[in-house]
């Protein structure tokens, strides 16, 4: 029933905004006071739960690595020295045959997690080609802005393509520095795959028809109303209307190129991507809308039948537009993909606890490109994150046997392990087996760590983001 009345608070139609539970995972109770527990790791002496932490916690002194910062540095030019890279050059040597480096977070809501993640994205951009970033966002409002970037400020930049989850301070050197590349050589791309609405997407001045834009902008309010409507037999009859307006729209792209090219001078690519976002916006007025507003009734009596349905159709939609935008669109580019831990993780559905035990994107992922990816989840140990209505929440303590436990070093504020090239062995066994950690630091979730990441970044004290309106 708690979970259930969680699932009603969610922002952003079906955005992973969760705020407030405690789940009871299936690891409770493991660490220090099970002293009658005991492993056999390769036929090893038997431990005790505690000689077990023991020896978890200092192989993972031993062979984690310490961020000597989170801050983003400040690009010269569109160059950072590389000598301000040298405590993650030892990523080098684990991504050079990588095409897709997955950012995860456990919040959307920490201002640490969105400084890191733009100092990795820096790092990855200017040291290892990375030239595309890939958000949790829509695709056509990344694709609106990246047409258009050279006459943003960073700020218009950032509120026009991506979620306000994350419009905040901690987060505009990102947009800062992609902005100083676009004149330099490699410049970084920015991309959206997610299908849910944020506003007027498009500029409508290359239609050329002041009718069709107007129609256009009333089906974008229309669609977003509908979202969150119960009114299924309304929007059954409102729906033919709305898709005839988006179709009418899409019919105009190859014959005004000319023009949607002087609208988006900043992206060669615009034809491609403004057809593709308006068949989105068909099948979204198709299917999704309707799943969301059965959704909406089912809520009401704590039925989570059609939420899971939705969930599962937005992480199918997110998959198959990045697959797309990296075959088709930026087939010869790296990708950064930022995105929600529960949405990158290689087998989600395995999560036990998580109030989503569906499929999502990362499980997804076709085995070729699982390949060469490398999925990295970002986890906090304590102070304070934010739900997706921006509303504070206090990380609940680390538990003995955790992750954040054996993650954490008073030595270290920002650790790094990777698990991908690790083998089980007595100090790293903790990989290998169901651990526990929070997601939103308050949800605790049960999984085999290696299962679900290639590497782990635990950040010891958060707060959440200075927000911008």
């Amino acid at each position: 029933m708690k979970r259930l009345v969680l699932l009603s608070l969610m922002s952003l139609t079906s955005f992973t905004g969760v705020a407030g539970l405690n789940v009871a995972s299936a690891a409770e109770g493991e660490g220090e006071g099970r002293q009658q527990s005991s492993y056999v790791v390769n036929n090893e002496s038997v431990r005790t739960s505690t000689e077990a932490l023991q020896d978890w916690r200092k192989w993972t002194t031993d062979h984690a690595y310490s961020l000597s910062g989170i801050q983003p540095e400040t690009a010269v030019n569109g160059k950072i020295p590389a000598e301000r890279f040298k405590d993650l050059d030892m990523l080098k040597p684990l991504l050079h045959d990588k095409r897709i480096v997955f950012l995860g977070e456990s919040s959307h809501g920490v201002a640490e997690f969105n400084l890191a993640k733009t100092r990795l994205i820096q790092f990855l951009h200017e040291e290892m080609g990375y030239n595309v970033l890939a958000f949790e966002s829509g695709i056509s409002n990344s694709m609106n802005v990246q047409g258009k970037i050279s006459r943003l400020s960073a700020e218009q930049a950032m509120k026009g393509s991506i979620f306000g989850v994350w419009w905040a301070q901690e987060t505009l050197p990102l947009f800062d520095y992609i902005k100083t590349t676009q004149n330099t050589d490699k410049p970084l791309l920015l991309a959206g795959f997610d299908i849910q609405q944020q506003g007027q997407f498009i500029d409508t001045s290359w239609l050329k028809d002041e009718k069709l834009a107007k129609q256009l902008a009333d089906a974008e309010k229309q669609l977003m109303n509908w979202g969150g409507s119960k009114d299924l037999k309304g929007y059954q009859k409102a729906k033919l209307g709305l898709i005839q307006t988006y179709e009418q729209v899409l019919s105009q792209v190859k014959q005004k190129e000319e023009a949607l090219k002087t609208a988006y001078p900043d992206e060669p690519q615009i034809l491609k991507l403004m057809e593709r976002a308006l068949k989105e916006r068909v099948r979204v007025a198709k299917e999704y809308v309707e799943i969301n507003i059965k959704s909406n009734i089912e809520m009401v009596n704590y039925d989570p039948t059609s939420f899971l349905k939705s969930m599962e159709w937005r992480d199918q939609a997110m998959l198959a537009n990045l697959i797309w935008l990296a075959t088709e669109v930026y087939p010869n580019e790296k990708f950064i993909v930022w995105g929600h831990n529960d949405h990158i993780r290689k087998s989600h559905s395995e999560v036990q606890g998580s109030p989503y035990p569906v499929k999502l994107m990362g499980e997804l992922l076709p085995d070729e490109f699982k390949k060469y990816s490398y999925v990295l989840g970002l986890y906090m140990a304590s102070g304070e994150t934010a739900d997706n209505m921006r509303n504070p929440m206090s990380v609940l303590p680390v538990k003995s046997g955790s992750i954040e436990d054996i993650l954490g070093s008073k030595l270290s504020p920002n650790t790094f392990i990777d698990m991908r090239y690790r083998q089980n062995e007595r100090g790293s066994s903790w990989m290998f087996e169901p651990r526990f950690a929070y997601s939103w630091g308050i949800i605790e979730e049960s999984f085999v760590p290696r299962d679900q990441y290639d590497g782990l970044l635990l950040i010891n004290k958060v707060k959440a983001p200075t927000y911008i309106k």
